[in-house]
């Protein structure tokens, strides 16, 4: 059972969507906005958006649906985003590791995945950032929007919908530990391709190998060779 909720206006949806999961039978509940107005993203940043041109959606699913490690089901998640967008615009989309999901070149979805107890359940609470219509990004060269990134006009309802049933129906079908992992890294954003990181205020190029299970990215730097990482401890520049 699943059930989707919609708001005129929303200050964020991963805090919001405790208000709507008053339905303990369900395991999916989704909440959607084109007007959030004090998004977060990871690690405290905030997510902004413009009014009617973007979507913010947020799905709480039931922990006790997930028998996968939480770096994994983060990894999972991705990679249905990922997909989603692909089959929509087909057009070449990518994870930036950890999981900001990329349209030719330019971040378009932002994700945040918490974990909540609610009214006596335990919920993994994703959260979605969207640009779908906006055009102009100030001093964020780096984001784009569906509209930038395809010249198409996608309908905000119709993506907030088809999102939500194509994520339940994954959700509900999540593939061995193994073949998450393999189809992280098989989309995983510059993966084999020299790139430059920013790694203590110093820029130097890298290639990056590979993600691991315990939510780690390995890049063979040009100085130190292969190491590992962590989220925040070393940025890539594109």
């Amino acid at each position: 059972m699943s059930d989707l909720f919609y708001r005129n206006e929303c200050s964020s949806t991963n805090d919001e969507i405790s208000q709507v999961l008053l339905y303990p039978k369900s395991n999916f509940i989704g909440l959607f906005t084109f007007n959030q107005t004090k998004g977060r993203g990871q690690y405290g940043n905030i997510w902004t958006s413009t009014a009617e041109q973007n979507l913010a959606y947020t799905l709480a699913v039931k922990t006790s649906c997930i028998q996968h490690s939480d770096f994994l089901f983060n990894y999972y998640t991705a990679i249905i985003i990922q997909d989603f967008f692909a089959n929509l615009t087909e057009k070449i989309v990518k994870i930036k590791w950890p999981n900001d999901i990329i349209v030719q070149n330019k971040k378009v979805v932002g994700i945040l995945i918490e974990k909540k107890k609610i009214n006596q359940e335990n919920y993994f609470i994703i959260g979605t950032g969207i640009n779908i219509l906006q055009e102009k990004f100030d001093q964020i060269s780096n984001a784009g929007s569906l509209l930038t990134q395809t010249g198409e006009r996608f309908n905000l309802n119709k993506i907030a919908e088809n999102l939500h049933s194509f994520l339940i129906e994954k959700l509900n079908n999540i593939p061995s530990d193994g073949e998450i992992l393999d189809q992280f890294n098989s989309n995983l954003f510059r993966k084999d391709e020299i790139s430059v990181f920013e790694l203590n205020e110093k820029r130097q190029n890298g290639i990056i190998k590979n993600a691991d299970e315990n939510g780690n990215i390995w890049i063979e730097l040009e100085e130190s060779g292969l190491k590992s990482f962590y989220h925040k401890e070393i940025k890539l520049l594109y």
